[in-house]
């Protein structure tokens, strides 16, 4: 097998590329301005060219790790030089910090999403179901992973919990430590499949890489006594080939998770309460004082816990704040896009 294939590369990708004297490539890591690039036979660094920084209008335009290119490589010891992202399968993103609503893509391409939480101090199934919703959202197939079993008494209660939580996605309890499902881990990857790892600092991602690995690649830190959580030790996002099969993308410890445009990630992360909401009396029941509220009446006979309904509740409106912040920017590129043509049109005519 040949490293692209390894690394992904498939009958899809090739008539996506089509027929071009470019050469294909993955991107395995992103710099600031700059790309580590891995095609058949070698590794280069890479950046975009000229015309594609011109035609790109906003940040997520621009490659990702996980992204296949198309690139040309250097005659001597220069760059190559990216011409074209090949059209995504799947992306797993979050909105960028700031005022105005952007999208960073945290990976691109994945078929698998590792959401790794540890069963001690980082257990949280609020947050595992914020990252659930963007992992649906994302296009590839969630796997909750338990992490650090062997500091937990109670892990069988909380896979319970996450079960729940989670809605038929598979979850693992594991110990990179004590070697606890490590195997079924590894199961889960097969050839050409891309898996992404994610959770929040200190929760064991680095370990767990460790072990898919065999070998100690990533740095890890000792726990803290005050909350038995890790120091947090990736710092950018890797592509990394695995020693059997299968590439996993090691990505830095999030400690807030922004949604990015999860409407459908929302319906299939909440089937419960969505269907539920279908048998209210009203169509426009909003869950409250209303008569004939199915919602209201399972979380009162106990059905249907009143924290999960109220994190439903909340990423609802955050998914609605962040619509109308959405259309805003729609309009600032707009604008934007006139302008780039009115400067063209003014060059031409002078």
């Amino acid at each position: 097998m040949n490293t692209l294939t390894k690394l992904g590369w498939n009958e899809k990708w090739q008539e996506k590329a089509g027929q071009s004297d470019l050469t294909p490539a993955r991107i395995i890591t992103e710099y600031k301005n700059l790309y580590k690039i891995q095609t058949d036979t070698s590794i280069h660094l890479a950046e975009v060219t000229g015309k594609y920084r011109h035609q790109a209008s906003v940040r997520e335009d621009y490659p990702a790790v996980g992204d296949w290119v198309m690139v040309s490589l250097p005659s001597g010891e220069g760059h190559a030089m990216i011409h074209q992202v090949l059209e995504r399968t799947s992306k797993f993103s979050r909105k960028a910090a700031g005022d105005l609503t952007n999208e960073q893509i945290v990976a691109a391409n994945i078929d698998i999403t590792f959401l790794v939480m540890s069963l001690n101090h980082d257990f949280n199934l609020r947050r595992l179901e914020r990252y659930l919703i963007t992992a649906w959202e994302s296009g590839a197939n969630p796997i909750v992973v338990l992490s650090k079993a062997d500091l937990c008494e109670d892990s069988e209660e909380k896979a319970i919990e996450a079960e729940a939580a989670a809605m038929g996605v598979p979850v693992l309890v594991t110990s990179a430590y004590t070697g606890t499902g490590l195997d079924e881990l590894k199961s889960h990857i097969d050839d050409g499949v891309t898996v992404a790892i994610m959770g929040s600092s200190g929760v064991g991602k680095s370990s767990i890489m460790n072990a898919l690995i065999g070998e100690q690649k990533m740095m890890v830190n000792d726990i803290r006594e005050d909350d038995s959580k890790g120091k947090h030790t990736t710092t950018h996002r890797e592509l990394i080939m695995l020693p059997d099969k299968g590439v996993i993308i090691d990505t830095p410890g999030m400690r807030e998770l922004q949604l990015w445009e999860s409407d459908s990630g929302l319906s299939q992360g909440f089937q419960d309460i969505e269907s539920l909401a279908e048998a209210c009396q009203f169509r426009d029941c909003s869950h409250e004082t209303e008569p004939g509220c199915a919602i209201r009446e399972a979380i009162e006979e106990g059905g249907l816990e009143q924290d999960r309904y109220n994190s439903y509740a909340k990423l609802q409106k955050e998914l609605a704040y962040l619509d109308r912040k959405s259309n805003r920017r729609e309009q600032i590129l707009e604008k934007k896009k006139w302008k780039k043509v009115s400067q063209y049109q003014k060059q031409i005519y002078k």
